[in-house]
């Protein structure tokens, strides 16, 4: 009535499935090679410049890749990810997709993503989307989130010179935006 099921025995089946198998995997290489398409590798993506602390530079610096300023540079720097090391200074406008400032930085810095560590000193205004700024970071300037501060038109300098334009000259907010849009020019000059 009860018979041994052939399921849990060791036998000649699993032993025959074993080698039926291994000729199948074997020939999946060979045909591998039969096709002329080969994947590439993903391309290594290049280590960031190093301006070295010896390093002092006059003029702009422009690239699409990774920048780490160690020395001085008089100028402006546009970057993917500017990293302004703890003994740099630079003295120009600052635009890069990441900003990370250690350093010194006189003038505007903008990025999408801005951190100022706790070493960090910066004199000037900050164009952001987000921003970190640690404890213990000198910061002199204002600070404007927008949502694409990369572009170099401020959209704070157009609204308000419109109002002053339409706005007569007997109202009381008239010679407040007119003297706001003068000082925001003189701003943007300097």
């Amino acid at each position: 009535m009860f018979s041994k099921s052939k399921i849990n025995e060791p036998g000649p089946k699993q032993a025959e499935a074993t080698p039926t198998a291994a000729p199948a995997a074997s020939s999946a290489p060979a045909a591998a090679p039969a096709s002329d398409y080969k994947p590439s590798a993903p391309k290594a993506k290049p280590p960031a410049s190093l301006l070295s602390s010896d390093l002092h530079i006059t003029g702009n610096l422009k690239t699409s890749g990774d920048i780490q300023v160690e020395g001085t540079v008089e100028g402006d720097i546009r970057a993917h990810l500017l990293t302004v090391g703890e003994t740099a200074t630079i003295k120009g406008e600052v635009i890069a997709d990441d900003v990370v400032v250690n350093g010194r930085v006189v003038g505007r810095v903008r990025g999408l993503k801005v951190r100022l560590t706790a070493t960090a000193r910066v004199e000037g205004d900050i164009i952001h989307k987000t921003i970190a700024i640690e404890s213990g970071a000198h910061f002199e300037g204002s600070v404007q989130r927008q949502d694409d501060p990369l572009t170099a038109g401020g959209k704070k300098a157009m609204p308000a010179a419109a109002p002053t334009a339409a706005a007569p000259a007997s109202t009381s907010s008239a010679p407040s935006a007119a003297v706001k849009a003068a000082a925001a020019a003189a701003k943007a000059d300097s």
